[in-house]
């Protein structure tokens, strides 16, 4: 894999890290641009929406943690999403005083177009990697979030 038997400067690895995340960037929303979506559902936006596809319908304080965010922060999330009419929130039936969010029809069908463009892009980008080496790829960048707690989005990354 890397030519030189000494290791490279962590600051090389963080560049071609940063290179490399620019790149996939740039080729969703490229081909994101194309499916001609009328309003901006990538990045964190799309995590969040991903957790609600999944989930159906979900509380404010689980999908925080699911984010990795304080409950207050996932509030100002929701705010925006619902402005794009994106997410509506409706009572939770088993407890009056608890909102759930769910996905509208329009966020429903696009997000299923995004996550499956999503899919086939980094199908694409790892297709030359062996399953071994995938694992290995993804438990090194697990590794890199949980020792350095690079979860947490910021708040304006929603809006």
């Amino acid at each position: 894999m890397f030519p030189n038997p000494i290791s490279p400067p962590a600051i090389d690895i963080i560049h071609i890290l940063i290179r490399a995340t620019y790149s996939i960037q740039r080729e969703f929303e490229t081909k994101l641009a194309a499916l001609d979506i009328p309003y901006h559902i990538s990045g964190p936006r799309l995590r969040l929406l991903s957790i609600v596809s999944e989930a159906g319908k979900i509380r404010m304080n689980e999908l925080a943690s699911k984010l990795g965010v304080k409950p207050r922060t996932v509030t100002d999330f929701i705010d925006a999403l619902e402005r794009d009419k994106l997410l509506v929130r409706i009572p939770d039936p088993t407890d009056r005083r608890a909102t759930l969010i769910q996905l509208t029809e329009l966020a429903q069908s696009s997000i299923d177009q995004v996550l499956a463009l999503q899919t086939d892009i980094a199908e694409s980008i790892l297709e030359d990697l062996p399953s071994e080496q995938r694992k290995q790829f993804y438990a090194l960048l697990l590794q890199l979030i949980e020792n350095k707690d690079l979860s947490i989005p910021s708040k304006d990354a929603f809006k």
